[in-house]
């Protein structure tokens, strides 16, 4: 009979912790949702061989635990809990180690520098336990209600990392930041602990800035791969920390597809997941199907800016979502925010067209500007929002693995 571990939580509808885990042993790994209220009983009855243990239960799950280890008692936290042949509970604390990985993989030194830790829960005891042992020089926690706040930020515009702990930006409240990065003019790294969005808020605008950024996957899985170490009383395979963290990225990201009105995005894009067995969303039906009228009606009753305003309300939500590939619209480039709300979560492919080839019947805009000036406008945008950029071919299974040989 396999083993029972699992991960122990309040909301964990999206965690990644199965797939992780399902790569690196051979044992049960449930979900344990748990409300406040039932803790107490989940944590006598012990109906477990170990759990992960995530927010907010981190320093509660402390008084259950027969044992807690050193590194865990200075931090004041427990991740991972291990049950003894006696029924007794022995609590760890890994998410130091994975905080470490992270920052490492992320080129981000904390050695000598200020660094700003933005929130004072269960996680930032551990990166801040963590930036000290690796060296930081001065470690500033932000809160909302501490003797450093949002209010008075710019007394530390002097910082060289920060460090996001808090749930500012997680999914589904995608798009958020805890703060703005203007002012940071010293700034050499950017951490933050939230995986779901890929690129948060404040991972997005660190981009922009071209300041080395990490999100929190590298740290879910280092941690991961020492809690299993844990479980089953294994050696410390390292090299299975990387090919973890690709493969989730992989499979979790989007595909967007760009590029002109009438280069075939819909027919490459059902094509493509099929291909792939993911979901696909083609924005403009969704875009006829909220208005419940055509896209030339569209443009014609209502104008483009309420066309532009739909898309990008339907491209926001759709977006947020993991593992799909969408079509998006051609004009889609016309509006910068959309690049973000693309970038949070996908992988970028343009699809390149000859303009000779390109349908044009009921697409408003390619007739009334024309293909040619269209071409002209709008094509600097697609290759500079694009990851990469694929040639239109004439048989649609030579473009679909063309996209495949690149994103895979």
């Amino acid at each position: 009979m396999k083993k029972s571990f699992g991960l122990l939580g309040e909301k964990l509808q999206h965690s990644f912790s199965p797939l992780i885990h399902g790569y690196l042993g051979d044992y049960e790994y449930p979900l344990y949702e748990i409300p406040p209220c039932d803790l107490d009983a989940f944590m006598t009855e012990k109906r477990f061989d170990g759990i992960n243990v995530t927010i907010p239960y981190k320093q509660a799950v402390m008084s259950y635990c027969a044992t807690v280890s050193d590194e865990a008692r200075s931090i004041g936290s427990v991740n991972t809990i291990i049950k003894d042949a006696n029924g007794s509970l022995h609590g760890h604390n890994t998410d130091y180690h994975g905080f470490s990985m992270m920052l490492e993989r992320g080129k981000i030194d904390p050695n000598g520098n200020k660094v700003l830790v933005l929130g004072d829960g269960g996680s930032a005891r551990t990166v801040r336990a963590a930036l000290n042992g690796l060296g930081a020089r001065e470690i500033v926690t932000i809160s909302r209600r501490g003797e450093n706040h949002y209010g008075n930020i710019a007394q530390h515009y002097d910082a060289q990392i920060i460090v996001n702990t808090t749930p500012v930006g997680m999914y589904p409240n995608n798009g958020c930041s805890p703060l703005s990065l203007a002012g940071f003019e010293q700034l050499m790294g950017v951490a933050d602990l939230i995986y779901n969005p890929a690129r948060t808020g404040l991972l997005l605008e660190a981009e922009q800035l071209g300041v080395p950024c990490v999100n929190g996957l590298a740290m879910l899985v280092a941690q991961a791969e020492m809690a299993s170490r844990l479980f089953v009383d294994g050696t410390a395979r390292p090299e299975l920390v990387d090919e973890i963290i690709n493969i989730i990225h992989k499979k979790t990201q989007n595909i967007a597809l760009i590029g002109m009105p009438g280069c075939g995005k819909t027919t490459v894009g059902r094509t493509l997941a099929e291909a792939m067995g993911r979901p696909f969303t083609d924005i403009d039906e969704l875009i006829e199907t909220t208005a419940g009228k055509s896209i030339p009606t569209i443009f014609a009753e209502d104008g483009e800016e309420t066309f532009r305003r739909l898309e990008t309300g339907i491209l926001a939500d759709e977006s947020k979502k993991n593992g799909q590939v969408i079509a998006t619209g051609g004009g889609i480039v016309t509006r910068q925010e959309n690049l973000d709300l693309l970038r949070q979560n996908s992988l970028i492919v343009y699809l390149k067209c000859d303009i000779n080839e390109l349908a044009t019947e009921g697409r408003p805009i390619t007739q009334s500007v024309g293909i040619e000036a269209l071409a002209t406008q709008r094509t600097p945008l697609y290759e500079a929002w694009s990851d990469c950029i694929i040639e239109v071919e004439a048989e649609l299974e030579r473009t679909v693995a063309r996209i495949l040989e690149v994103i895979t």
